[in-house]
């Protein structure tokens, strides 16, 4: 069973670290920020069906 909570907890904490780096004007890094969270749940996704 996939475990959302983690999924969610991963993407909400890459949200709020995005725009934290959005303030600061590194739109780079918050791109970047996001990218990796997409990723990271989306291997918990798969994992969850092993």
């Amino acid at each position: 069973m996939a475990d959302y909570q983690k999924m969610y907890t991963t993407l909400f904490n890459a949200i709020i670290d995005a725009l934290e780096q959005l303030t600061l004007q590194n739109i780079g890094e918050a791109k970047e920020t996001l990218m990796q969270a997409q990723q990271k749940a989306e291997e918990l996704y798969m994992k969850s069906d092993d």
